[in-house]
């Protein structure tokens, strides 16, 4: 693997770096979980997307800045190092508009990315269902065809930031008689359509991280379909590939939260040192952090000899979703139990990192049919 940068990549970087030492807010944003944050991320968003920094690896005309897979890591590590705000809108961004580049129609890529990219358009997910969580093949919710139109009913449950969102994407079981991964169909939605219900749910901090949407004889047009009628696991898949495997997560946002770490560690390292496993812990993370970004690399380079992300993916999300719980747990530990009546920004930073972290191994399919796919599709190992 070639680690050393080209000139263009380099200039790419410095040229990155003097951007957002310009234009990265000063101020402090509030949780995007909230009216107020998620009005002043969307806005940074939009400032992100004049200068085509919002989706760097998208074409120009579709928003984005044309760029290649290592400028998008190279980006991301000036993008983390500066402390910029996070994104608000990544299921647009990194889930969903890379499944529209690759299965979506040319009218579809138009009228979708450009304002995706701005923020324009607020994407939340619909996969998971009451009775299909992480079995994401149990979907139950219906889309029965009716002339031009698609008649949906029924209940998506976790959808991040939905509360907030004007989109969503979602699988539907478009054939009746169908079961498992058969017969489903992947489905733009505007949310704001007659017959459609949305109630907040709260996460572990008290905010409206969630929601539950509820779809009671909703109608979407036929264009709405993303890919072929029925196809839509083979369309989701993609979109789960780019969630597990190399997007949703950079390798730079481990990076920088392993350096905090690193200075917390120094900082409270009287205390911390009375207990060597913490040191121990410290370095460990900083070693994940740094494995994940020479993998993230590997994988780039792959890709760019042709390849595909397949079920290795699952070895990634497991990878990163407890990297992070490990390196957050650290964290705490260094704090102390006190931590949570500590009255400081960095402190409140780390504890609502560690009450994310929970959901990590959770979340774009749960570690435990992670670790099934990895021996069923990857070991060859029978089924239980």
């Amino acid at each position: 693997m070639e680690l050393r940068y080209t000139p263009a990549q380099r200039a790419f970087r410095a040229e990155v770096r003097d951007w957002l030492f310009t234009h990265v807010p000063r101020e402090r944003f509030a949780s995007y979980d909230t009216r107020e944050g998620f009005e002043q991320h969307r806005a940074w968003e939009a400032t992100l997307a004049s200068a085509g920094y919002s989706s760097v690896t998208w074409p120009r005309e579709l928003g984005g800045r044309g760029c290649g897979l290592i400028e998008w890591l190279i980006f991301e590590e000036e993008y983390w190092a500066a402390d910029a705000p996070l994104r608000v809108n990544q299921n647009g961004i990194l889930l969903l508009g890379p499944t529209l580049m690759e299965f979506g129609t040319e009218a579809q890529k138009a009228r979708f990315l450009p304002r995706m990219a701005r923020c324009d358009d607020m994407w939340a997910q619909g996969w998971s269902e009451p009775g299909a969580g992480s079995d994401m093949a149990a979907i139950s919710s219906r889309a029965v065809r009716d002339g031009d139109h698609y008649v949906l009913n029924g209940q998506k449950i976790w959808s991040t930031r939905a509360i907030f969102a004007n989109w969503m994407f979602g699988l539907f079981r478009s054939d009746p008689a169908s079961s498992r991964h058969h017969g489903l169909s992947y489905l733009l939605v505007p949310l704001d359509t007659p017959g459609i219900t949305v109630r907040p749910i709260k996460a572990l901090n008290g905010l409206p991280a969630f929601a539950e949407v509820f779809f009671d004889d909703v109608r979407v047009p036929v264009e709405s379909l993303l890919g072929e009628e029925g196809q839509g696991w083979n369309v989701a898949m993609a979109t789960a590939g780019f969630e597990r495997g190399l997007l949703l997560r950079s390798p730079a946002r481990y990076q920088r939260s392993v350096q905090r770490l690193v200075q917390l560690y120094r900082c409270h390292r009287d205390t911390a040192d009375r207990d060597p496993s913490i040191r121990d812990a410290v370095l460990r993370a900083w070693m994940g952090a740094e494995a994940y970004t020479l993998a993230s690399y590997h994988t780039v380079g792959r890709l760019q000899r042709g390849a595909r992300i397949g079920a290795e993916a699952s070895t990634n999300k497991i990878f990163w979703s407890e990297l992070d719980l490990e390196l957050h747990e650290t964290a705490m530990r260094i704090l102390g139990a006190r931590a949570e009546l500590m009255h400081d920004p960095e402190v409140a930073d780390w504890l609502d990192g560690f009450l994310f972290a929970q959901a990590g191994p959770i979340y774009a399919g749960s570690n435990e049919i992670q670790r099934n796919i990895i021996a069923e599709r990857m070991l060859g190992l029978p089924k239980a």
